[in-house]
């Protein structure tokens, strides 16, 4: 632990056990979010097949769970405020895996459907708070390196829903496969709940209507913040609309791959894991905006390289694209917390609502494009989306810049 010169509590430092047990609580919960998020990712083929629906409309499994969680990120952060952080948290994650148990057993697409806007708003509150919990919690030096950890989680649990539920899903059918991982999911958010340390760098507190509008208006007051959060809303929009048609057309010429060969396409998401954290570092030694362009730039490149109709050329782009977009994200994410002029949770939950509000709105989006010029339409509107945020990026200017 570290205490400040006036014995202030100033974070827990690598190598002690709050440290490890903060991180390692953080990641599970990474994991318990992320698997459930996005285990129907991987079934959107079959889904689209079993209930006779176009891919846009398959894809809205996905799309209106992130639009749930882009509507909670917002409130879950007073909850935050509120109850803890740990305590929201853990709270956010039961209620997801109630919903994504009755999700997977209730008739009817429109049921299901419900049930995954619910789930998505259950869910918010883990990315509402974790950034937040962890920037109060960790010592200040580590924490670009800590969210890097912590988004490495994210990327675990996205590549465990989807390894999970795709095979099973064939098997047995998509419902039993997003049902394995609930249970998976419930168990990774006990072992935060009992891992995560008690917070020290926060005392829970009421807040009042005008203090929430307060908080959240100076951050969107402020250029380098909305500018920050615009890199959510473009890189997350055109990264999930990949994920939801690649299936699509690796199933089609000139790939013919089953639905269970497919999902090893995710496996991409390792490179994530490790980008996440090195993107840390790396922002910690030569500063955040070089490394967001850099980031965004191989992102870029790799998705215009899917394009290519060889599997040689296709899945190392699909893991360059992919490792891309983690680094970016663990450092725009990061940064939209340490640069919070008026409120940190409120201001990662802002960053949070565009990032999901992306995923929701581009999620779908991408479908449109696939139906109406095939796998270079998605792959058209996701390269241009990573161009804007590149512009976007360039004109970023503030103290924590560097």
């Amino acid at each position: 632990m570290s205490t400040g010169a006036g014995g202030e509590w100033a974070g827990h430092v690598p190598g002690t056990p709050g440290y490890r047990r903060l991180l390692l609580g953080l990641f599970l919960a990474g994991v318990a979010t992320f698997a459930q998020l996005y285990s129907p990712q991987g079934l959107l083929p079959l889904i689209s097949g079993d209930l006779g629906i176009p891919a846009s409309d398959a894809a809205l499994m996905i799309s209106l769970a992130t639009l749930g969680l882009a509507l909670g990120v917002i409130p879950w952060s007073y909850a935050g405020d509120r109850l803890g952080r740990k305590r929201a948290m853990g709270w956010a994650i039961l209620a997801a895996c109630l919903f994504s148990l009755a999700a997977a057993v209730v008739p009817g697409l429109g049921t299901v459907l419900v049930f995954r806007l619910l789930e998505g708003f259950a869910l918010g509150g883990v990315p509402a708070l974790a950034l937040a919990y962890l920037n109060e919690e960790v010592n200040a030096v580590s924490a670009a390196l800590a969210a890097g950890t912590y988004i490495s989680g994210t990327t675990i649990g996205g590549l465990t829903g989807r390894l999970l539920a795709a095979p099973v899903g064939e098997f047995l059918g998509w419902r039993a496969g997003i049902l394995t991982v609930t249970v998976v999911s419930a168990a990774c958010a006990v072992a935060f709940l009992l891992l995560a340390p008690a917070a020290r760098g926060f005392t829970p507190h009421r807040t009042t209507l005008r203090g929430a509008v307060r908080a959240l208006a100076g951050n969107l007051r402020s250029v380098p913040l909305l500018l920050t959060y615009a890199q959510g809303f473009l890189l997350m929009g055109g990264f999930v609309a990949m994920y939801n048609f690649l299936g699509f057309h690796l199933s089609e010429e000139p790939f013919h791959l089953p639905l269970s060969v497919v999902s090893l396409v995710f496996v991409a998401y390792l490179a994530g894991t490790w980008t996440s954290p090195l993107a840390g570092r790396l922002a910690g030694r030569f500063g955040r905006k070089p490394v967001l362009l850099a980031s965004t730039a191989t992102m870029t490149a790799g998705v215009l390289l899917t394009l290519v109709p060889s599997l040689w050329v296709l899945l190392p782009a699909v893991v360059v694209f992919t490792g891309g977009f983690f680094a970016a994200h663990a450092v725009a994410s990061g940064w939209a917390g340490a640069a919070a002029v008026a409120g940190r949770a409120q201001s990662a939950s802002l960053y949070n609502f565009g990032y999901y509000a992306g995923s929701s709105l581009f999620g779908w989006l991408g479908g449109v494009f696939l139906s109406a010029a095939g796998w270079p339409g998605t792959v058209l509107m996701t390269a241009v989306l990573c161009l804007l945020a590149l512009g976007l990026a360039w004109l970023i200017r503030s103290p924590q810049d560097a």
